[in-house]
């Protein structure tokens, strides 16, 4: 099973962070604008169309906020890992700033690769909308 893991810090106060990660079904609009250009909910189900053309459907396993982490498994779609289980979590650092941490196991694990470039490119988009002064101003 391949194990992806990337962590970065966001200029941003961790509960608005939090506000922006727990809207589970408007990844499209809050997180991860023009890299996720739909999302949609069926039931406890996250139907999310990539820029790229693939499309996940993303059974919401947890959202708790007293952690501030959301859990999520891909369950079908155009990406069809054996197993996939990820989590999203905020975590202060200091008033103003936060850590996001986001941990991914797929397998096979020859889907750890196009996972892991998908990952990078999120983290990416998400700490440029979340560090954006008209994000902040909502």
């Amino acid at each position: 099973m391949a194990h992806i893991h990337k962590e970065f810090l966001i200029d941003y106060a961790p509960e608005n962070v939090w506000e922006a990660l727990r809207e589970v079904g408007a990844v499209d609009q809050r997180l991860v604008p023009g890299f996720v250009t739909d999302t949609r909910m069926e039931a406890d189900t996250r139907i999310v169309t990539f820029a790229n053309g693939v499309v996940v459907h993303e059974l919401i396993v947890d959202i708790d906020d007293e952690a501030r982490r959301v859990a999520y498994a891909v369950v079908g779609g155009s990406l069809a890992p054996k197993h996939h289980h990820a989590s999203m979590q905020v975590f202060a650092d200091g008033t103003e700033r936060s850590r996001f941490v986001w941990i991914t196991d797929v397998t096979p694990d020859d889907l750890a690769g196009p996972i892991a470039e998908m990952v990078d490119q999120g983290a990416r988009v998400i700490k440029q909308t979340l560090e954006t002064p008209a994000t902040q101003e909502n």
